[in-house]
């Protein structure tokens, strides 16, 4: 049994910034599981993702890494633009492909303390399949894809369909200030949280950007601060970032402000360079000591 299993589709990302146009693969499960293979194996983890045909050299280069990898196929893979501008906390973004949903029938071998579902789009994990996986282990949820309804190419923003079914089924839920707001349609973070936790959550995860995050669990608040980066290149993946050091912390038993703050550590490193995470834990506990 691993300690955790990140579920996702691995995705074709197109990435625009003021300073660069690049191409890269991207996704939840690929940044999380890029940023689990640069840490101490001292959480086992295995990656489920889901790819068509044009991006199973991808699949192979995380093997190579030595990350233990399911990979089913689909038809298509999940091509993503993504274009920031001079705000990196602010994208606009275009679906270009879908790949096929998840199925009960691909998570029955699948054995782990916890999943971490990397959601991207709507209908990537549906109740029954979230259901199914909360009654083998414990379910760790990114809100962001369940958000995100296409409309031809563009990504428009939608309240949670199944919101209180799959909420109740969830122990970690992570979202960003934007998502708060569009699924209690409140811009207050600490009324966000409690809000959830009625639902069932147990900790619940809300990143800031630049003004950091917010842990809430057991009833206590824990404000997390954001380390200051040397250069600001690329948020991209940065989200992702924080629940893999979150999770990893979590999974040995640390507290919550202490794993926040290594997980804020974390996507420090990680928005001064464009790509996955690719640091050491020295350089995290750098940042820890050293930035402010």
């Amino acid at each position: 049994m691993r300690d955790i299993c990140c579920i996702g589709h691995i995705t074709r990302d197109k990435i625009i910034t003021p300073k660069s146009e690049v191409y890269m693969a991207g996704g939840t499960s690929f940044y999380m599981s890029r940023g689990m293979s640069c840490l101490p194996h001292d959480v086992s983890y295995q990656l489920v993702t889901k790819v068509g045909q044009g991006q199973l050299p991808e699949v192979d280069k995380l093997r190579e890494a030595g990350i233990d990898t399911i990979c089913y196929p689909s038809r298509h893979t999940v091509y993503f633009e993504n274009k920031y501008g001079g705000d990196s906390n602010k994208r606009t973004q275009r679906v270009l492909a879908k790949a096929d949903p998840f199925t009960i029938e691909e998570m029955r071998p699948l054995e782990a303390k916890v999943f971490h579902l990397g959601s991207l789009l709507a209908d990537d994990f549906s109740p029954e399949v979230v259901k199914y996986l909360s009654a083998k282990g414990r379910v760790s949820i990114d809100a962001q894809g369940y958000l995100r309804h296409v409309v031809g190419e563009q990504v428009v923003p939608v309240d949670w369909k199944d919101k209180e079914e799959i909420l109740s089924c969830t122990d970690f839920l992570k979202l960003n200030e934007h998502e708060m707001e569009v699924i209690t349609h409140s811009r207050n973070p600490r009324t966000v949280a409690m809000t959830l936790a009625e639902y069932g959550v147990r900790e619940i995860i809300i990143t800031l950007g630049s003004y950091g995050s917010l842990i809430y669990a057991e009833g206590r608040f824990f404000e997390i601060p954001a380390y200051k980066p040397a250069e600001v290149v690329d948020a991209t993946g940065c989200g992702d970032t924080y629940s893999t050091g979150y999770l990893y912390c979590r999974m040995q038993g640390m507290g919550y402000e202490e794993s926040g703050r290594f997980a804020a550590a974390m996507c420090t490193l990680k928005l001064e360079r464009s790509g996955p995470f690719d640091k050491t834990i020295a350089d995290i506990h750098r940042v820890l000591r050293n930035r402010k």
